[in-house]
């Protein structure tokens, strides 16, 4: 069984590749109830984390909840032992998204659509369902390697990461196949998700979808629609959002979030009920406030969409804006994209699953669909230059350049240092300004490496004074990006054999030794 799973902030939606077509898993709440997703919400209950429809039946009965924990994972500082508490419980955050994982791996046996699936069981119990899984655009290397971590850990077979937007452009192509041609070849993918945003621009020439390039943010989604009207409800009722126990908050939060959902064109009037008083909110107010998020969104995106404008790749040549992401639902959002980029603004049939639909198609080995994606971040280091008397920026991997579909893409610089330790610090970032790092800068990992021979790992710690003494050993620093679009390094000694890994938020602390030989 081949799957496409897209791990959202707010939900997670499963695809499958049976014979050319995509649907899409539906999974029991529990009352019996089917929904096309599962929540993506943790709960604490009674010493146990509980995940998906049981997390959200703890929460409405006041047990401690957790949501939207994908925000945790794309925070720059995130790695496997984040901790992440949850009620009376505390885990390291590789841990609480296994238990995700796990759960969601024991919905689709038990509780899906899967259980009437010829050999669906079969394969999820013998571990040989395989799936393609979605990051943002903008996800650094930390938060795609605990996604496959995570996912592994529970059972899963990833066979690779591919970037929601891109995934969401094969979805385009499967079901609006008719809007492209030679004339008109390129799609502008518009995803707001439940906690982030992406945008890329895909060309696409037939079966082949080349992203030209992508961007994001991760703090634009439709978690913060729910806030602003959670919030736009309490002044109506003159109550202080923030002075509510944090049970009354996530009730009004889910209450908003439900209520947005439910919002058509003809919605007139939004009802809420907060701390037990009846509250409406007229749609024109609580539009008049998201209106700043919509407008971040397509600020984000400008860079993409100036460049049509520019004539770059023509607007001649554009098949359209496709508006994805469950948050896109809100009417207000395609109406703001029509208003300033006109008709051919087009809205996804299935916005919530389209992603899914799309990591679905590029499971199935007998599609035709090829995709060239690209990075959206670069990664380089940080080092001492001019004999320490400066420290220089290194770019290694610049924002934009195709992540390959095969083997691995090496960069390797060898030097011999002329210092006794060197210091590394890795970061990933979204732009350059005068050869530094610039727009978003994500702090990737540490390394100290020690140059004379009389110095040991263990030695290697902050307290170890760094100085000048002469010409060391033959150094070669090893760069990997690899078909996830995860960064790797390695640093050799290649006089004395030995090799250094550093972290690079995989787990916390400054790196690793490993033995091995050069």
């Amino acid at each position: 069984m081949r799957l496409g799973i897209d791990f959202g902030t707010t939900r997670t939606v499963v695809a499958v590749s049976d014979r050319g077509n995509y649907p899409v898993v539906t999974f029991e709440d529990t009352d019996g109830d089917p929904h096309s997703y599962v929540p993506s919400v943790v709960a604490e209950v009674d010493g146990r984390l509980v995940h998906g429809f049981e997390a959200e039946r703890a929460s409405s009965v006041g047990a401690p909840t957790l949501r939207s924990v994908k925000r945790i994972l794309s925070a720059p500082d995130a790695t496997a032992d984040t901790p992440v508490t949850v009620g009376a419980i505390t885990l390291p955050l590789l841990e609480v998204l296994t238990s995700y994982f796990v759960a969601l791996r024991r919905s689709m046996r038990d509780a899906s659509s899967l259980t009437s699936t010829p050999g669906a069981v079969e394969s999820i119990d013998a571990h040989t369902d395989v799936c393609v899984a979605a990051v943002p655009a903008h996800a650094h290397s930390g938060q795609r390697m605990l996604t496959i971590d995570a996912l592994a850990a529970a059972g899963f077979t990833v066979e690779r990461l591919v970037n929601e937007p891109s995934a969401a452009g094969f979805e385009y192509t499967h079901h609006r196949a008719s809007t492209l041609n030679a004339q008109r070849s390129n799609v502008l993918v518009f995803d707001l998700g439940g906690g982030t945003f992406d945008a890329s621009l895909v060309s696409v020439v037939g079966e082949h979808h080349d992203v030209v390039a992508s961007l994001g943010r991760a703090d634009v989604g439709g978690d913060d629609f729910d806030h602003v009207l959670a919030r736009v409800a309490c002044e109506h009722a003159g109550v202080d959002f923030d002075a509510l126990s944090p049970t009354a908050r996530g009730d009004l939060l889910l209450q908003a979030r439900e209520a947005k959902e439910r919002i058509a064109p003809q919605s007139r009037r939004i009802l809420l009920d907060v701390a037990g008083e009846a509250v409406t909110v007229p749609v024109d107010e609580f539009y008049a406030r998201s209106e700043p998020l919509v407008e971040a969104a397509m600020e984000t995106m400008a860079p993409l969409s100036e460049r049509l404008q520019r004539g770059e790749h023509g607007d001649a040549d554009v098949a359209g804006i496709y508006v994805v992401g469950g948050a896109s639902s809100l009417p207000l959002i395609p109406r703001m994209l029509r208003e300033r980029f006109g008709r051919r603004v087009h809205r996804s049939p299935v916005p919530s699953s389209s992603t899914a639909i799309g990591l679905a198609i590029a499971a199935d080995h007998t599609s035709p669909f090829e995709l060239r994606d690209r990075t959206s971040l670069g990664f380089g280091v940080f080092r001492e230059a001019d004999a320490g008397e400066r420290v220089a920026f290194d770019p290694v991997f610049v924002p934009g350049i195709p992540i390959p579909d095969g083997d691995a893409i090496v960069r390797a610089r060898r030097y011999r240092p002329e210092h006794n330790v060197g210091v590394y610090r890795f970061v990933e970032f979204s732009s350059l300004a005068e050869g530094h790092p610039n727009g978003l800068v994500f702090p990737a990992g540490d390394l100290r490496v020690p140059f004379d021979g009389s110095l040991t790992a263990d030695a290697i710690t902050e307290g170890v004074r760094v100085h000048r003494d002469g010409t060391g050993p033959l150094v070669e620093e090893r760069f990997e990006l690899d078909r996830n679009g995860i960064i790797s390094v390695r640093v050799d000694n290649l006089d004395a054999g030995t090799s250094y890994v550093p972290a690079l938020r995989r787990r916390g602390g400054a790196g690793v030794p490993a033995q091995q030989p050069a």
